[in-house]
């Protein structure tokens, strides 16, 4: 009699064991859906798709758009996912090994149980419980250890709609798209429909010229963006190329120069926020918010290069990277006027060229820009004060330096023969031609 209770005793904690799923306890959160003004308590399951599951009190699941939610809720919603992504970003063949390490424990386990009951069963010995009381350990173990995890492994977000994106960009003269797979691309010469250079008082006496972002070498945005478990700082990171596209064609670089400085403060950019680089490109440093009135009001200004929209500003609370999750169960920056300006980090997975470290280290794919003329220093005390059309592929730029006015005219032809003119305040001038280098 006393084997037979010991026996029954056995099996009611080993039925125990097998049954412990979910871990030791849920701790409940109290939600407002501002759909229905309903207040719920219930644990956060998952979130996917632009659904939010949750688990109530007496274990029942249910779904809901994230859009029902308050913005505080959302902010919950999004930073408990991240942790659930972070914790379990590890690569396949580590979980399969996790797997199978964890089967075969219990499975031991098992067997260690199961002859104990038999021997203590047909042999009458209480020694015989020993290696059950192990085998009993083994799968408690495991499922302590495993029961607690969810199963959720990606930050999904929605991908971004094609027809919709390319709907901004081509709003632009002489900007086009096409898509594969996994981007969309964005092709232009370069140049945005609007006056440059005006305003700048740091200059390092490039002049802009057309690029060729067409082919394989347009701007690419990612089409399935995916949150980032670490995203990168743009104050230690992405000192190098753009990270952002702006609906225009044009290339939006960090708003730190290469140097870690704020090229806004220093003077280096012009009215609308940008300059031209060592080749002759021109690209922005701040967002370009002037595009608002082409766009529209709530359409987006640019593109990052993480595939996440840029807006303008907006009274809504921002995170830590300037952005804040949408109703469409996406991500989305916005801009602010101090610095960091916007995208204060890479909140969505980028490609890193190993060819660049940080902070100099650039996002791939990045179009090539045609080197022209040789790289110039800064002329001190120069301040651009006009800047215009003298036909195509003609402009001329006028700065002041010592209370007096220079001029350079440019054009280029049909073969990209660059010629440069550089009069000066006397009238005199001096000639320069050059051809793009290969």
């Amino acid at each position: 009699m006393k084997n037979l209770i010991l026996i029954v005793a056995f099996f009611l904690i080993n039925s125990n064991l097998f049954a412990h799923e979910g871990g030791h306890g849920v701790s409940l959160k109290t939600w407002k859906v501002t759909s229905t003004n309903e207040q719920i308590s219930a644990d956060f399951i998952k979130y996917e798709n632009n659904k939010v599951w949750l688990l109530d009190g007496n274990h029942n699941i249910k779904a809901y758009l994230i859009s029902d939610f308050s913005n505080e809720d959302q902010k919950y919603i999004q930073t408990r996912t991240e942790l659930i992504y972070s914790l379990n970003n590890t690569k396949n063949t580590d979980l399969d090994t996790i797997s199978y390490s964890k089967w075969a424990l219990i499975l031991l386990g098992s067997i260690l149980l199961l002859l104990s009951i038999i021997q203590l069963i047909k042999l009458k010995k209480i020694i015989h419980l020993s290696y059950g009381f192990i085998g009993a350990c083994l799968i408690l173990f495991v499922s302590c250890k495993n029961g607690s995890s969810i199963k959720t492994t990606t930050l999904n977000v929605p991908s971004n709609n094609v027809s919709l994106m390319q709907s901004f960009f081509e709003k632009f003269e002489g900007v086009t798209t096409h898509s594969d797979n996994n981007y969309l691309y964005i092709s232009s010469n370069g140049l945005p429909n609007h006056e440059m250079m005006v305003g700048i008082t740091n200059w390092q006496q490039q002049v802009p010229i057309n690029q060729n972002y067409t082919g394989e070498n347009s701007w690419a945005i990612p089409l399935h963006p995916k949150m980032a478990a670490n995203p990168l700082s743009t104050k230690t990171n992405l000192l190098k190329g753009a990270i952002a596209v702006a609906v225009n064609g044009i290339p939006i670089f960090n708003p730190l120069n290469n140097r870690g400085e704020d090229a806004n403060a220093i003077g280096e950019l012009d009215k609308w926020g940008g300059h031209c680089g060592r080749a002759d490109d021109y690209h922005y440093h701040l967002p370009p918010v002037h595009l608002q009135k082409q766009v529209g009001a709530g359409n987006p200004i640019a593109y990052a290069v993480d595939g996440f929209p840029v807006y303008g500003e907006t009274t809504e609370k921002l995170d830590e990277y300037l952005g804040k999750m949408n109703a469409n169960g996406s991500y989305e920056y916005h801009t602010i006027k101090e610095y960091p300006y916007f995208i204060a980090g890479m909140r969505g997975e980028v490609n890193l060229d190993p060819n660049t470290k940080a902070p100099e280290n650039q996002v791939l794919p990045q179009p090539r820009t045609h080197e022209l003329r040789p790289a110039l220093r800064p002329l001190r005390g120069a301040e651009i004060t006009d800047f215009k059309s003298l036909g195509t592929n003609s402009y001329a730029l006028t700065y002041r330096l010592n209370s007096e006015d220079y001029i350079i005219k440019y054009k280029w032809d049909s073969s990209n023969n660059y010629t440069y003119e550089f009069i000066n305040p006397d009238g005199t001038s001096t000639i320069e031609k050059y051809k793009p280098r290969k």
